[in-house]
Parts: structure tokens; sequence; C-alpha cells
């Protein structure tokens, strides 16, 4: 490892395995205010030095990036950054609650808006219900769909995901209302709640859009309490986590009501996080569900976006400013 004695600046150590173009994006964001140090570049005893002496730490996934015992070396830390926006599913209880803790919120929002629409369009114009009925023979062709303009999409979780696509719906015409934690937003809405105001999203809602984090308060949000309050015809799309939503809930929703829909784009056992793909229910079989395998946010180049954003967290921290997207011990789901 290269020493530093003669320049006192502050290390910021990747733990992950980063390419050319990752290095370039992490310099040139960085610029003079950190020494950059890939701890994969790193012998065991090197690393260990690096960690104790760090004031920033980005990662992707602590778990498989982190040798044993390192986690104990970075208590010390101004902020420990997550590539991702999610964080779920990092044993959280390996650090301790005074250690702020950033994910990358918004990373891939506008991919993910881009999916939101393309899954809303999809429902309301009932295209993959019209597309069947046409391989069987049937054309179908006075059967009504339905126009987003003048329609209302509800958002749970206005936080970077949430506004890129109020932004994209806004565009076409729908009206918005989105709940956060404050109530409040600087972003054009037409409504805005808290959490304590769910039930008037849900009643409101033609479209309700899941953008919100999973932590114990939102784990089964979505119930059959809360999915028999919406619309007969609403249209359901989870962008969030598989968990937010009660599997066997929505599904027997799905099949007591043929005209309300589910766009399910982050699943409840995925191959990421389980190592296999997997459902409770057969969903597939199901006429109004319209499905993704949690591509929403794969987008080609994208990861250097997201990387640049989750940098410039570290910058203005590095900066003297306050990190954006902490995530509060309570939201630590392990």
């Amino acid at each position: 490892m290269e020493d530093y004695p003669l320049v006192s600046l502050p290390i910021l150590a990747i733990t992950m395995k980063a390419d050319a173009e990752s290095r370039s994006v992490i310099a040139g964001t960085i610029g003079t205010r950190a020494h950059v140090v890939y701890l994969t570049d790193l012998d065991d005893a090197e690393r260990a030095d690096v960690l104790r002496s760090a004031t920033v730490v980005l990662t992707r996934h602590t778990p498989t990036e982190l040798q044993p015992g390192e986690t104990g070396l970075m208590g010390h830390l101004k902020l420990l950054q997550f590539l991702t926006a999610g964080v779920d599913f990092i044993p959280m209880g390996d650090f301790p609650e005074t250690l702020p803790i950033a994910c990358n919120g918004g990373g891939y929002a506008e991919p993910m808006a881009e999916h939101a629409l393309a899954m809303a369009l999809a429902a309301m114009k009932r295209l993959f219900i019209e597309h069947g009925k046409l391989g069987r023979g049937e054309f179908d062709q006075f059967r009504p769909n339905r126009m987003l303009r003048g329609s209302v999409c509800g958002i749970l979780g206005f936080g970077g995901i949430g506004v890129a696509t109020a932004r994209v719906m806004r565009a076409l015409g729908v009206k918005v209302h989105a709940i956060n934690r404050r109530g409040a937003s600087d972003e054009p809405v037409d409504w805005i709640g808290s959490n304590d105001a769910l039930d008037e999203l849900l009643a409101a809602s033609d479209i309700l859009i899941l953008s919100v984090p999973l932590t114990r308060a939102t784990q089964h949000m979505i119930n059959s309490r809360a999915l028999s309050a919406m619309k007969r015809d609403a249209v359901l799309i989870n962008l969030a986590r598989g968990e937010v939503i009660e599997e066997a809930a929505l599904f027997e929703h799905l099949n007591a009501h043929p005209d309300f829909t589910a766009c399910i784009d982050a699943w409840w056992v995925k191959p990421v996080r389980h190592g296999k793909f997997e459902t409770g229910h057969d969903f597939m079989s199901l006429p109004n569900v319209i499905a993704s395998p949690h591509n929403s946010a794969s987008v080609a180049g994208w990861r250097y976006v997201a990387l640049k954003r989750a940098v410039e967290n570290i910058a203005t921290v590095l900066d003297g400013g306050d990190p954006l997207h902490l995530v509060p011990p309570s939201d630590r789901m392990m």
C-alpha cells in the first residue's frame, strides 16, 4: 500500500472490485478531497491498516466484501456509504448504531421510473391481456381500456424513485398523490400525506406505486386490509421489496378481483438475495399479473451514474456537509 506521510488527506476506502471506468468515476468525483484506496489491491495487513485510518468507506455488499473482523475496525467512520439503494439485506447488527450509514437513495431512480410507467401503461391499456386473446383468435376491439391522463397515481415512498416517477407521470397529465415521513415535499404534487394517511392514499389511487424501503414498519404494509381499501380496478406496481406486500393476501385479492392488476418487479424470493427464484403462489398463471425479474434498474451504463451519485454523497461529507439518505437505526433490518 502506498504511504501518505506528508499530506494529511482523509482516506476513502473502497471494498468492492472496481473496473477502470468505475475507478475513473470515483477519482473524477472525489478529486483531491481524499486518497482513494481499494481494499482489493491490498493484502490482509494493509486492509486492516486502511480501515483503521479511513474516514469514509464505499461498499456494495459488506458480507462478501469484508473479511472476518473488519467490521470491527469501522466504528470511527464519518460515513459508511452503500452503492445500493436498498440495504435491508445487509446484516446491520454487525455495525454500531452510532455509525452513520447511507444508502444510495435515488441512484437508479430514472430507469425505475420509466419501468413504472411502462408497467402502468401495459396494465391500463390491457396490452398483455389483449395480446393473449389475439393469440387465441379473439379480436376484442371494443373492450374499453383506460387513459393515464386524469388518473391518480399514488406513490408510497416519495424519495428519489418516487419523485422521478411523479415527474414522468405528471408529464402525461396524471395527478400525483404521495406519502412520505414528513408529509411534505418540495416536489409538486396534488396531495401529500404522512404514513398515517395511508388509507386515504389507497382509496384515491388508480395506480399505486410502492417505492418504500423495507423496514420493520413497511414489512407487509400492503396486506389484505390495505388491498381491500383500494379501488377494484386499481393497478399495484411494486418496485420496492417483495416483503412490503403480504404474498398470500395479494394472490387471494387478484383471484377475487379480476379487474385489479399487480405489476411485480420486486419478488419475495429471488436469486440475488436468496440464491433462487420461487413463489409461494402461482402468480404467473393469473391474467391480471404483469411481471419482470427485478430488472427495473438494469439499464446499460446506468451503474456508473449510480456510482457517481453515491460518491457525490461521500464528497459532501468530505466537504464538511451532511450526507443524504442516512439509514436510521430503526430502519436497519438485521
